[in-house]
C-alpha cells in the first residue's frame, strides 16, 4: 500500500490515466460473464479476512464548505485490467472521528471498492447533515477527484456506509433518492430519532447489536428494518455483543455481511449470494432474517 496526500486543488494537477473500455470475459462455453464483478471467486475465509486480493494506494483528500464535506481518506484498488470499481462513502457517528471507521476502507478497497471514509465538519452533525455529506463525498468521486481516482469509479454503482448517525444517515440519503445510482447501503448499529423509511427503494443491510444500550435494535435497527417496504431488497443482521461500537471496529459478522451486501448489489455478483441467503447462524449471530436475495 502506498500513501500519499492530496488537496482538492491539487486534484486539476493530476495526471489523467486512461483506461481501455470494458469487456466482458467470455467464458470457456462462450456466455459472457458479469461485466461488473471483480476479484476471485469468495470463500468462508476469504468474507471474513481483513484484507482481500486487491492492492491499493490510500490518499487524504482536503474538502471544503463548497465542496459539502470535510475531509476524507480514499482508497482505491491499483489495478487497472479489469475496468472501474464500484465506489462507496462512509461516515462515521456521534462524536466519532473519521478513524472510527477506517477500518471498512482497506477492506472494502481490497476486495474491489473505491472507498472514501468521511470526517464529519462537527462530531454533533445530525443524522440528515451526514447524509448531505455522504451525497458530496460520492459526487465529488465520480465527477471532481483527481484522475487517478476518478477514472476508477463508475458513477452508475454507488453505495454508502455508516455507523451511528451515520447509518442513520445512509437510510435518509436512500430515502432522498437524490443519487439515482446509490445501488446498496449498509447501516451499522444506526440511530435515527424520528424515522420514517417506508420510501427507500435502496436495498439495505441493517447490522444490530444485542447489548447496544445507545441504539438498541428494538427502536433502531429491527424498525427501520421493518420501514423498508417489502419490494425493497433487505436484511437484518443482529449480533449477540459488541455494544453500540461494533461499527467502529473489524468483526467476522459484520464484515461478512457488509462485504457481501455490497458485493451482490454494487457489482451484482451473485458469488456472494450463499452468505446472504438464507444467511449465517451461530457463533454471535443472535438473529438474521432478510428477502433472501438470490
Amino acid at each position: 500500500m502506498r500513501t500519499t496526500r492530496l488537496t482538492v486543488g491539487s486534484a486539476l494537477a493530476a495526471v489523467a490515466l486512461t483506461l481501455g473500455a470494458l469487456v466482458a470475459t467470455p467464458s470457456p462455453g462462450g456466455a459472457q460473464t458479469n461485466p461488473f464483478q471483480r476479484g476471485p471467486a469468495p470463500t468462508a475465509a476469504s468474507v471474513i479476512a481483513q484484507r482481500g486480493s486487491f492492492t491499493f494506494s490510500q490518499v487524504s483528500v482536503t474538502g471544503s464548505s463548497t465542496l459539502g464535506f470535510n475531509r476524507g481518506t480514499v482508497y482505491y484498488p491499483n489495478d487497472t485490467s479489469q475496468g472501474t470499481f464500484a465506489a462507496i462513502a462512509v461516515v462515521p457517528g456521534f462524536v466519532s472521528p473519521e478513524s472510527f471507521i477506517a477500518w471498512t476502507g482497506p477492506f472494502l478497497a481490497s476486495n474491489g471498492f473505491v472507498v472514501m471514509t468521511l470526517e464529519p465538519f462537527s462530531g454533533f452533525d445530525n443524522p440528515e447533515a451526514r447524509a448531505t455529506q455522504l451525497n458530496a463525498a460520492l459526487n465529488w468521486l465520480k465527477s471532481s477527484s483527481p484522475a487517478a481516482i476518478r477514472s476508477r469509479v463508475d458513477p452508475t454503482r454507488l453505495g454508502a456506509i455508516g455507523h451511528s448517525m451515520g447509518g442513520g444517515a445512509t437510510l435518509e440519503l436512500a430515502r432522498r433518492n437524490s443519487q439515482p445510482n446509490l445501488k446498496a447501503i449498509v447501516p451499522l448499529q444506526p440511530w435515527f430519532l424520528i424515522p420514517n423509511f417506508s420510501g427507500v427503494r435502496v436495498p439495505s443491510m441493517q447490522v444490530g447489536v444485542s447489548d447496544d444500550f445507545i441504539a438498541p435494535p428494538g427502536s433502531n435497527a429491527e424498525v427501520f428494518y421493518g420501514q423498508l417496504p417489502t419490494t425493497t431488497e433487505k436484511a437484518y443482521l443482529e449480533v449477540s455483543s459488541g455494544t453500540h461500537f461494533l461499527g467502529n471496529v473489524f468483526n467476522n459478522e459484520q464484515a461478512r455481511a457488509t462485504l457481501s451486501w455490497m458485493k451482490r448489489f454494487l457489482d451484482n455478483d451473485t458469488r456472494y449470494s450463499q452468505f446472504i441467503c438464507p444467511g449465517p447462524t451461530g457463533g454471535l449471530v443472535a438473529e438474521y432474517r432478510s428477502t433472501c436475495p438470490v
